[in-house]
């Protein structure tokens, strides 16, 4: 997860972005538990702040064992403190979990070896391993805004597939999200763009919005998550649901 989109001071609690990026997460993970019928470990690799995470378990406390937050960001002093807690803080994925769901959620482009990662995750979880991911999508919309936030690269449906099934992963689902929103992006972006000069900005561009604008940003994309499943086609955001083994 992106942590310098929170430095511009956005509250993920009410955010639009985020309230809106957390329905498909919770309508996955609602459909997990109906299949298994048990209780799943959610490991959020690259968990940065862990929001979606603590969001998981504050909704699903009755169905979750742990809650493991995967950062190498982290210091020893985090990690000790939540050594005991149901939702911990670790450098890497313990090895041989079972009955877990790993979430990666706007991680993989930070990577640039991103089929390494995929490897390694593999090799690390027991069986009934599954996963959840989101990353941007599409090169047409790249910006500055990307090299402030150090992605090594946009996805599109089939690049993401393509990653998966070359790791041997179960693809159940994939899809688009943000598309209602996406012309208008692509739009002020390609306007914006001066490909001589894409130095980071100081500044994201995701920023605190006043709150009637928020809540209808927030209550139009919930309610777009609806068709989501449906979409193949384009938006801000690609998304990969299914086993890792």
């Amino acid at each position: 997860m992106d942590l310098k989109e929170l430095e511009s001071g956005v509250d993920q609690s009410t955010h639009w972005y985020y309230q809106s990026k957390k329905v498909p997460l919770f309508r996955y993970f609602k459909q997990l538990l109906k299949e298994q019928n048990k209780k799943m470990t959610v490991i959020d690799f690259g968990s940065g702040s862990g929001f979606f995470a603590y969001e998981l378990w504050a909704a699903f406390p009755e169905y979750i064992e742990d809650v493991l937050l995967i950062d190498i960001g982290y210091s020893e002093d985090e990690l000790e403190e939540t050594k005991h807690l149901p939702v911990k803080k670790l450098h890497y994925i313990p090895e041989g979990i079972d009955d877990c769901v790993v979430i990666m959620m706007d991680v993989l482009e930070h990577i640039e070896n991103d089929d390494a990662i995929i490897k390694d995750i593999k090799r690390r979880v027991g069986e009934n391993a599954h996963y959840f991911i989101t990353v941007p999508a599409f090169m047409s919309v790249w910006s500055t805004h990307d090299v402030y936030l150090g992605h090594f690269r946009r996805y599109t449906i089939p690049m993401l597939s393509a990653l998966m099934t070359n790791n041997k992963c179960a693809i159940s689902q994939r899809y688009y999200i943000f598309a209602s929103i996406f012309p208008l992006v692509w739009l002020v972006r390609r306007l914006k763009r001066n490909d001589e000069n894409m130095e980071a900005p100081e500044s994201s561009d995701m920023a605190p919005l006043p709150g009637t604008v928020n809540w209808l940003l927030r209550q139009y994309n919930s309610f777009e998550m609806n068709f989501r499943k449906m979409n193949k086609l384009f938006g801000l955001t690609c998304v990969a649901e299914g086993k890792l083994n």
